[in-house]
């Protein structure tokens, strides 16, 4: 006999229900629950609320942005970070508040200066452990980019309600002393508003709007925007707050990039990217470690950019995130496995690889009959993808470029398929046979005719062919196929046209995606890198006579727009797949271009313009 214990780990709710569990009030000058009695507020006095800045105090010491007054708010900031407080540290803050009565009928109770932001000791520390937890109460995650990327959108959109840059702003800034640029001016018994450069103009914001009309992603990756989306009033209403996430984490850069100055871009690309590898499948210590410096550097960014009313105190919160994470992985349903399910168990598999692809096809198969070109390519990329013979690959090779040194690599294509086949029969009829059932069946090749599908889901995926989609509000035909040292680590993006499965003998099947590949060769017209983003030419094509991939090892790609120049966005697995006999770990998968840079200022003194200034009446905006 034993007795079985269940324990309380932490905890995990937005944000004012965070309040009421932990007994710590979520408003107020102290609303950080971890900055505790260190937080840094400020009250607003026409915005009449608190904001959160001094971010630079968590910058490492000596750093350059610590005495860079005209960029932040006029003064200097040395201050050290604030202390970590440990559970006997919150048990002796609890001691001074008292015995608290709650109910109606009782008057507000003020708190002294001691009592914190505390109203309550918490039911959860009458559990043994609880005060020697580290990590609590977890911050939603979800909540936090919600309320960002609301706040973000609605500033960048200018819209009422929704923007964090309003006339009241402006008099805070100009009550706090600070970014004079961005002061109200009275001329002639008016009040103009200079437009600051993080506000889109008119036209800008009516072809975000048009480009958020056409974004399309996967099924099931992310909901119908365009609903959401008034071209002709250019506003954005009703987005939930799985869109606010995707927004986030994949549009925002996108956005940014093509509207804003390229340093207020980048600073909201780095935010973005933080928020991506946060809320990866597969957390890295280590690099989580280098998040918490980034996420410090990426708020000054915000700082020198934003008015203080931006800065509410879910925007603060985001800087505790990563530590949290150490202690414990980020917690949404969207790191967990979903129901897209391929087929088959996890485990190990025998035989060829190329013959145990988890795919399920979908629709009605066609049959048919590939051109002698195109089954001469799907049989020799079957076989330079096949990791069973490459003894017979390299016996081979070696055997062209003695007879042949001029152009082994063709001579090697064009005749390995027979010169195996051969190869493969005469060890056959030898005694004993040395020749397995799979590598003889792959020796003799397929049948010429094939089963052509418009869909199929592999690796939790869902793909589509680029007729199929054509009449769909949801993109599924995008691929990435990732380089290696024999493709000089260059990526291959491209388009599927069709979903071939090929038949060889004792009932197996490969499957190959048939694609239109983009010009990724041509640094200049083909492809181009900027800041955590690639943009690829959809207009350049190449390897027109080599289409084929093995379906398994293709990744999912969503271009945000049909247009000429596209930039991919990688779609994560939904679940711990195995392919091929390989278990394959689903994670996030973070292009080296895609990290964030946060090392040095790459500020100068920030400049701002007049243009398309914002008129109000004094009178009816007066206090």
């Amino acid at each position: 006999m034993f007795m079985l214990h269940a324990a309380l780990l932490w905890t995990i709710n937005d944000f004012p229900a965070y309040g009421n569990l932990s007994g710590w009030s979520t408003k107020g000058k102290l609303a950080c629950p971890s900055c505790n009695a260190s937080t840094d507020s400020n009250w607003l006095k026409y915005g009449r609320k608190q904001c959160y800045m001094g971010h630079r105090r968590l910058l490492p010491a000596g750093h350059v942005w610590r005495t860079r007054k005209g960029l932040f708010n006029g003064k200097e900031d040395h201050r050290m970070p604030p202390n970590w407080v440990d559970g006997h540290g919150l048990l002796t803050q609890l001691q001074m508040l008292g015995d608290v009565q709650f109910g109606k009928s009782c008057r507000k109770r003020k708190r002294t200066a001691e009592q914190l932001n505390w109203t309550k000791k918490s039911i959860f520390f009458k559990l043994p452990y609880w005060s020697m937890l580290r990590l609590r109460h977890n911050l939603d995650v979800m909540h936090i980019e919600k309320n960002i990327s609301d706040s973000i959108l609605g500033t960048l959109m200018d819209m009422p309600g929704k923007t964090k840059d309003n006339i009241n702003s402006r008099r805070d800034l100009e009550n706090l002393g600070f970014r004079k640029e961005l002061h109200l001016k009275s001329e002639g018994g008016r009040v103009t508003m200079p437009r600051a450069l993080y506000i889109l103009h008119g036209d800008e914001r009516h072809k975000l709007c048009e480009w958020l009309a056409g974004v399309k992603f996967p099924d099931g990756f992310a909901s119908n925007v365009t609903h959401c989306v008034s071209v002709r009033d250019c506003k954005i209403t009703g987005l939930k707050s799985h869109d606010h996430h995707v927004f986030l984490q994949r549009l925002l850069p996108i956005a940014g990039g093509g509207f804003l100055r390229s340093d207020i871009a980048l600073a909201l690309t780095e935010l973005s990217s933080f928020f991506k590898e946060l809320c990866a499948r597969t957390l890295d210590v280590n690099r989580l470690s280098q998040l918490q410096l980034d996420i410090v550097t990426i708020l000054c960014k915000l700082e020198m950019i934003f008015p203080p009313s931006f800065f509410d105190i879910m925007v603060h919160l985001a800087v505790h995130l990563p530590g949290e994470a150490i202690l414990g992985d980020v917690e949404t349903k969207f790191n967990r496995a979903d129901r897209n399910i391929d087929g088959g168990e996890d485990g190990t598999i025998d035989g060829f690889k190329v013959f145990n692809q988890r795919l399920r096809p979908l629709g009605i198969a066609r049959n048919v009959q590939l051109q002698d070109k195109l089954r001469t390519s799907a049989i020799w990329y079957v076989l330079n993808n096949c990791i069973e013979i490459g003894p017979y690959l390299e016996e081979h090779y070696d055997k062209c470029r003695e007879s042949n040194p001029n152009s082994v690599d063709r001579t090697h294509q064009n005749e390995f398929p027979s010169w195996f086949k051969q190869r493969v029969q005469d060890q056959r009829t030898g005694n004993p046979p040395r020749v397995s059932a799979d590598l003889y069946a792959l020796a003799c090749g397929p049948d010429p005719w094939v089963a052509s599908y418009a869909a199929c889901i592999i690796n939790g995926k869902r793909f589509h062919t680029k007729q199929l989609e054509l009449r769909r509000r949801s993109q599924n035909s995008g691929v990435l196929v990732t380089g290696d040292e024999d493709t000089n680590n260059l990526d291959f993006y491209g388009v599927i046209n069709d979903v071939v499965e090929l038949h060889y003998m004792g009932g197996h099947r490969v499957y190959l995606f048939s694609c239109d590949w983009f010009d990724v060769g041509d640094k200049k017209r083909g492809v181009r890198v900027d800041d955590h983003i690639t943009s690829v030419n959809m207009d350049r094509t190449w390897y027109k006579n080599e289409p084929f991939v093995l379906a398994c090892q293709a990744s999912q790609l969503s271009t945000p727009l049909s247009r000429t120049d596209i930039e991919p966005i990688h779609i994560d697995a939904r679940g711990h797949m195995a392919v091929g006999g390989e278990c394959i770990n689903s994670t996030d998968f973070i292009d080296d271009g895609m990290v964030p840079s946060c090392s040095g200022d790459g500020y100068g003194d920030w400049e701002y313009s007049d243009e398309e200034d914002l008129s109000t009446d004094e009178e009816s905006e007066s206090e």
